[in-house]
């Protein structure tokens, strides 16, 4: 506390003017709250946003779907058609990385 300023039993200054009471009406209550739970959901929004497009996040999803892609692939429980899209989405992965090596060692020559 300032020894300058008498205060008051509030914790305010003597001299300081008390604020006049808010004027609200009910709809006034009930904008603030709409714009409190716009507020909210906008953050929470931003948060879901942040974590999608965080780089370490979008990593460990390709490795789980890496991991889960070759499972089905060689797995014999697997579903039939997610273990052919699994084949498929394996042999063109490879057919790719061919092609590139075979560029590759061709434009050293």
């Amino acid at each position: 506390m300032s020894a300058d300023k008498p205060q008051d039993t509030q914790g305010k200054a003597a001299d300081e003017k008390p604020s006049p009471p808010p004027f609200t009406t009910p709809r006034i209550l009930e904008i603030e709250a709409e714009v409190a739970a716009t507020r909210a959901r906008l953050a929470a929004t931003v948060d879901e946003l942040t974590d999608a497009l965080d780089p370490r996040v979008q990593a460990s999803r390709a490795v789980d779907s890496g991991k889960q892609l070759f499972k089905d692939a060689v797995s014999s429980d697997a579903d039939p058609k997610a273990r052919t899209r699994a084949r498929m989405v394996l042999g063109a992965a490879v057919a790719v990385v061919a092609v590139l090596v075979a560029a590759r060692l061709r434009s050293r020559d």
